[in-house]
């Protein structure tokens, strides 16, 4: 059982290499890197990225040649490292807040169509619509419950639901937060800047939709499963943990089917785990794991015979589910173009009448490209697959279609338009925003390429959890890096291990500011 173990973890390891370095290796030759003229977009950075990288350069001379500056930067950024976070974190919500009071534009594509249904109930009469949630039946939880929340505050505004998707996206922090203090508490302290910087550059909170909205749920599980495994917590927290676990990953699969992925992930690795570990089980970890399995299991059934009991049963719109598209249609969109949506494959899906037509129409397409690609042709698509579903630190920042529902070239009057400069098409510093979500893109994946960490059970679950994500995209729809959203809890876990790494540093580098502040002060008595 510990050759087998040994081996299935050196399967993992070489699949996680190979396509996170893919993954890191087209994120450093991404054009979002660019600076100065963009000829890829035909777009270009302004003074503000200049003078960003000229504070970063002259703040790292500083560190490396002045004694003192290298001491207050220590004494901030890592003796202090948890009150500093908790200011950075503050700061940033500020941000956000402020943010999303002056920008919240109507959006298009699946977004739109979500609050335009949920908030308007004459459009459920509208045939475009009822076609879109029989095709999409996937979307209706989430349209039912932006309904809910609707008739429940009386709002129908964009501004509600951005500072709603704000709320949702900040809870996943802190849900991750609360991860590393149980599994690493020593690491904190780095969290809070890795989870600052991730919602600084996240500009997908004007954007209500499954991605974002998922975010907490993907975070609330993580966060179960590892108080689950914390023995030392009292009995009954460690239960509520198992209900709670059970009941948001019955939520997840209602909200985004996909972000389920991590916990096939924790199932894997737990079984190799108590395979490779059968001769030391006590009847009493065998006890304990039942238990947890009913907690799980019994909480998990009740949440789907709810949520399932809710959507089967509600009046507020007509859909007819036989018309909904099979999961085979997306495998097909996934080997065409840039492996991404397919507008024309779309189309067919809406004037085939039957799901067996569907399904037959797009194991045909599949089969067709596949035999037109070859072997070698097919690895090389999914090599480009991998670029595209991960290279882009925005996240597919306006990629989709229709992605604002307004002029995408805003002036430079007021704090809105100015804003708007950043994120919106033809904006004058959309460039910049490009460039620093690219380089906090890069600095995550480096840092996870470099961090190790002593939790080698968290650490595979993890990277199982990332290595399902990235098939699963390569094998499906994907194309764009939007879908990689719902794994950030991951990522970002395991980019808060390299703290190890820092605590070491850090502790070299004091020693060495000591002896040269001690130099340097020996220089001037003289």
């Amino acid at each position: 059982m510990r050759r087998f173990y040994n081996f299935s973890q050196s399967v993992i390891n070489l699949f996680w290499r190979i396509l996170f370095f893919l993954t890191l290796f087209f994120a450093l030759t991404s054009p979002n890197i660019i600076f100065g003229d963009n000829a890829t977009f035909g777009t270009s950075t302004t003074l503000l990225t200049t003078g960003l990288i000229i504070a970063i350069v002259a703040i790292l001379v500083m560190n490396y040649a002045y004694p003192r500056i290298h001491a207050w930067l220590v004494k901030v950024l890592v003796t202090e490292q948890l009150r500093t976070g908790r200011w950075l974190l503050l700061m940033v919500l500020v941000g956000q807040i402020f943010f999303v009071y002056f920008v919240h534009p109507n959006s298009g594509f699946d977004s739109g169509m979500l609050l335009h249904t949920a908030t308007d109930p004459t459009s459920v009469l509208d045939p475009d619509v009822t076609s879109y949630f029989s095709l999409n039946v996937n979307n209706l939880p989430i349209m039912l419950f932006m309904h809910w929340l609707s008739t429940t505050f009386n709002q129908t505004t964009w501004e509600f639901f951005d500072y709603v998707t704000l709320f949702f996206v900040d809870l996943s922090a802190i849900f991750n937060l609360l991860s590393v203090k149980l599994v690493q508490e020593k690491a904190l302290g780095t969290a809070m800047y890795i989870q600052a910087a991730w919602l600084a550059v996240f500009p997908s909170i004007i954007m209500p939709y499954t991605d974002a909205w998922g975010l907490p749920l993907v975070s609330f599980y993580l966060l179960c499963y590892f108080a689950m495994r914390k023995s030392t917590l009292p009995s009954l927290v460690r239960a509520a943990a198992a209900n709670g676990f059970g009941i948001s990953v019955m939520l997840t699969y209602f909200m985004k089917p996909s972000s389920i992925i991590p916990v096939i992930a924790i199932a894997i690795i737990e079984i190799l785990v108590m395979m490779k570990n059968h001769k030391r089980q006590t009847m009493e970890g065998l006890f304990i794991a039942f238990a947890m399995l009913l907690f799980i299991g019994r909480s998990g059934y009740e949440t789907y015979r709810y949520v399932n009991h809710k959507v089967e049963t509600q009046t507020y719109i007509q859909v007819d589910k036989s018309r909904a598209i099979p999961a085979i249609h997306f495998a097909a969109m996934g080997v065409y173009g840039q492996g991404g949506y397919s507008w024309w494959q779309a189309v067919e899906m809406t004037f085939l009448p039957t799901k067996k037509q569907k399904t037959d129409y797009s194991v045909m397409m599949l089969k067709k490209r596949l035999k037109q690609l070859g072997p070698v042709g097919y690895l090389k698509f999914l090599v480009m697959k991998q670029r595209n579903n991960t290279a882009d630190g925005t996240f597919g920042w306006l990629k989709e279609g229709h992605f604002f529902l307004e002029n995408q070239k805003p002036n430079n009057k007021g704090i809105t338009n100015k804003l708007k400069n950043f994120i919106y098409l033809y904006g004058r510093h959309i460039a910049d925003f490009r460039f620093v979500a690219q380089m906090w893109w890069i600095s995550l994946l480096v840092i996870i390429a470099l961090g190790f960490g002593p939790e080698r059970r968290v650490i595979q679950i993890l990277r199982l959890a990332m290595v399902g994500g990235f098939m699963f995209l390569l094998l499906f729809e994907g194309g764009r890096s939007r879908y990689i959203i719902q794994y950030l809890p991951c990522l970002l876990l395991l980019a808060e291990r390299v703290v190890i790494n820092v605590k070491r540093l850090s502790g070299v580098y004091e020693r060495k500011l000591d002896a040269a502040i001690a130099a340097d002060e020996s220089e001037q008595s003289q």
